[in-house]
């Protein structure tokens, strides 16, 4: 369209020109996005200079036109339909919200774009005053921003395969090297160590296959280290009963792993430790939420107990002395209750996203 073809304010709509309409002319003549008066009829009567730009018609072109040979031509047969539905229920909103719109250029090209609508009355006809917006570049950023995260996200899956595939193979190797060593004290050493590798792998191995690689849904993670220890100490089922009652909690790695760790060793110490002797009773493995933010772990068992003057801070166990280092690194609190069941009773607050 020429300088000389250009159509200026007062001469865009079919409206009186007085100042008051001249004004609103003026105002959407130059508005920065395509402004389009719509009759009940679905007749465009009014277009600004941006409508130009954006769909590639000159104003003769489209004035008069039905709405519809801007609606690509998939969508254009249930358009008056929504149409009449909003000239049932005129009022100021998005078109379409939560949808993808789309529009059609004269060359026959198909962009993304935002609609607003607004109700206009002129005497007594009811018109709509549509806004739209070409948002095709926010559309490429939020793809290009899609790409890049889905990227990440696949990088840090294969970070967490790898992680939990090197702790598999250093688990693998504690558990050879247990085979050749004769002494009884070192080789339930090397075992122990072996539970709290595969302990870490688990929980990469969680991570790996969750849909939200930056929680570890610590339920099934608990659920699986039980599995693990009954087998890795060949415990009979029906002389140690565990029963879990796990609340919905999901933990940072960085929260994870040493609860992980915690979790193993107090399962570990009453699965060794509380039932010996052919002593039969249960465990008990509970997890719960109070409020958002604060999560309480707890750990129980009815086997022979704790001595009577036990202090964690005076033991020699490296189990024990882990377990008061874990807590202290995620922020939490240990009691202990030795009657009438050993219980170990943790909680902490999790971490801010």
């Amino acid at each position: 369209m020429s300088h000389s073809d250009k159509v200026l304010p007062g001469e865009i709509g079919a409206m009186p020109a007085n100042s008051a309409d001249q004004r609103f002319e003026r105002v959407v003549e130059y508005a920065p996005n395509a402004m389009i008066l719509i009759s009940a009829e679905g007749r465009m009567e009014m277009v600004n200079a941006q409508t130009e730009i954006i769909f590639g018609y000159a104003r003769s072109e489209l004035l008069g036109q039905a709405i519809e040979m801007l609606v690509p031509t998939r969508f254009r047969e249930g358009h008056p339909h929504l149409r009449g539905s909003y000239g049932k229920n005129p009022n100021a909103r998005p078109m379409g919200p939560g949808r993808d719109l789309y529009a059609l250029r004269k060359d026959g090209s198909e962009f993304p774009v935002e609609i607003g609508l607004n109700p206009i009355a002129s005497g007594d006809r009811q018109l709509i005053l549509a806004a739209i917006s070409d948002i095709s570049e926010r559309k490429h950023r939020e793809e290009q921003i899609a790409r890049s995260l889905k990227e990440k996200e696949t990088l840090l899956s294969e970070v967490h395969h790898r992680v939990k595939n090197n702790l598999q193979i250093i688990h693998s190797l504690l558990d050879m090297q247990t085979a050749s060593i004769a002494d009884k004290q070192a080789r339930d050493a090397l075992i122990d160590s072996c539970n709290r590798v595969r302990s870490m792998a688990q929980i990469h191995q969680s991570l790996y296959q969750s849909e939200n690689m930056a929680k570890v849904d610590f339920a099934n993670f608990c659920e699986s280290l039980v599995s693990s220890l009954l087998a890795a100490y060949n415990i009979d089922l029906d002389r140690v009963r565990v029963k879990c009652d796990l609340a919905e909690v999901e933990l940072a790695i960085d929260q994870a792993v040493p609860c992980g760790l915690i979790a193993n060793e107090l399962i570990t110490n009453a699965l060794k430790h509380g039932f010996r002797d052919g002593h039969a009773g249960k465990i008990l493995i509970s997890t719960k939420m109070h409020g958002d933010r604060d999560v309480e772990l707890c750990i129980s068992d009815n086997g022979h107990g704790l001595p009577d003057d036990f202090s964690i801070g005076k033991s020699s166990g490296l189990g024990l002395q882990l377990i008061e280092l874990l807590v202290d690194q995620i922020g939490g609190q240990l009691t202990i209750d030795t009657s009438p069941e050993t219980r170990f009773h943790i909680t902490f607050t999790l971490q801010d996203e």
